[in-house]
């Protein structure tokens, strides 16, 4: 059984009993009576073809509350745009197909980079988010929406059960709602997360100073998941990072638009598996360019841009500390594992685990000179209310570009 512990600066719902998947979806099925809900998918083609989306895919077939799905495909050709619409069509719900490599939506983002929205240029997971986001918003009956990546091997429905609940239900006053886990199987996984971004967090306290910003970015159990849900007047306003740095800038700019008494975390799975990602770039000499490394370079660029933009100052002597601090985190974040590994009998491999620290070293150092150099970085993808301060018309031209690819097919 979980614990009941709230700790941090928002509200922790942890599944303490036995209450069945079934009861919660009845109760969903009555809300969604008031409140329209929208599962997004972002997914690249390739994940059709792993077990894991057929996982999905079967769970979703039971699902009855659902208002649509957006599936946002990245990577596609036309003819695996057109197998992606059959498969879609073999669920209950209707589902709505995004494919951002069709021509009329690759003529809307050269409108919008024309327009000066040049993040659009830069492809993967924060674009098909922000792509789908302004879509959905084109539909003025969508009251919530959540999210999830596509790569879960051991999906169950109730991941969207549970991300949609607290910001559903009538006596509930949650507008973001964020999905976290354990990341268990005979080892323990989550190393960005584990070895980096809570020592991370820890050092920036040491260094620069309790705040607000950086209790509330401790206060997540799972900060760097993919899994999570929010309201319709919240999405309108978030902007939307092209980069690694997606999970922490969408939590940043929640918690510039809400107030923290609006935002929770869920327990949304016992133990959550999906494919892992490499700790260094493919090409010895690129090290820094893929893989978690690279992860954990957006990472730390993100929040320093965010800690800036409330007057902290960041200096190339302050980021030596921060760096020197992070070095004594990250120790005895490996000491603190080494424990929990060894009092459940799961396998613990240290050289490895040492091995990711100096990997996230080099990313810090990494991410300390390129924000010293360039302290605005990547813009994030505008918020759709300032796209429509731009252009008015976007939601229904948005609407008309995606059912031309639709209709062209």
């Amino acid at each position: 059984m979980a614990d009941f512990f709230q700790n941090g600066l928002i509200t922790t719902l942890q599944n303490l009993s036995n209450r069945t998947l079934e009861e919660m979806e009845a109760e969903l099925e009555k809300f969604s009576q008031r409140h329209n809900m929208v599962l997004l998918l972002p997914a690249l083609y390739s994940e059709f073809e792993t077990p894991a989306m057929k996982q999905i895919l079967k769970e979703l077939k039971g699902v009855k509350y659902l208002y649509k799905i957006i599936l946002g495909l990245d990577r596609a050709t036309k003819e695996e745009f057109e197998n992606v619409k059959m498969i879609m069509a073999t669920l209950d719900v209707r589902v709505d197909v995004l494919w951002n490599d069709g021509p009329n939506v690759q003529k809307l983002y050269h409108e919008f980079n024309d327009l000066g929205f040049n993040s659009i240029k830069i492809k993967g997971k924060g674009r098909n988010v922000w792509t789908m986001l302004g879509y959905a918003l084109a539909d003025k009956n969508a009251f919530a929406f959540a999210l999830h990546d596509c790569d879960i091997v051991n999906y169950s429905r109730e991941v969207p059960a549970r991300l949609f609940y607290p910001i559903i239900h009538p006596a509930l006053d949650f507008e973001f709602n964020k999905g976290y886990y354990s990341r268990v199987t005979d080892k323990l996984h989550g190393r960005v997360t584990r070895l980096f971004y809570t020592p991370l967090i820890k050092a920036l306290k040491n260094t620069y100073g309790e705040s607000a910003y950086l209790n509330y970015m401790d206060s997540f159990r799972y900060a760097l998941s993919g899994e999570f849900a929010f309201t319709r007047t919240l999405a309108r306003g978030i902007r939307i990072s092209p980069t690694w740095g997606l999970e922490v800038s969408t939590l940043s700019e929640v918690y510039d638009k809400t107030s923290v008494r609006r935002i929770c975390q869920t327990e949304i799975m016992d133990s959550y598996e999906h494919k892992h990602q490499e700790l260094r770039g493919e090409n010895p000499a690129q090290e820094l360019e893929g893989g978690v490394a690279k992860m954990a370079i957006d990472i730390a660029q993100t929040i320093f841009r965010v800690m800036t933009q409330s007057g902290v100052t960041f200096s190339k002597e302050s980021l030596t500390t921060l760096r020197s601090s992070f070095f004594h985190e990250s120790r005895k974040a490996i000491s603190r594992y080494d424990a929990v590994a060894k009092f459940n009998a799961l396998n613990f491999d240290r050289k490895k685990e040492i091995d990711a620290v100096e990997t996230f070293d080099t990313a810090l150092k990494e991410a300390c000179e390129s924000f010293l150099a360039d302290p605005l970085g990547v813009p994030s993808l505008s918020a759709w209310t300032s796209i429509r301060s731009v252009c008015p018309e976007i939601s229904e031209r948005f609407k008309a570009t995606v059912n031309k690819d639709n209709a062209s097919c």
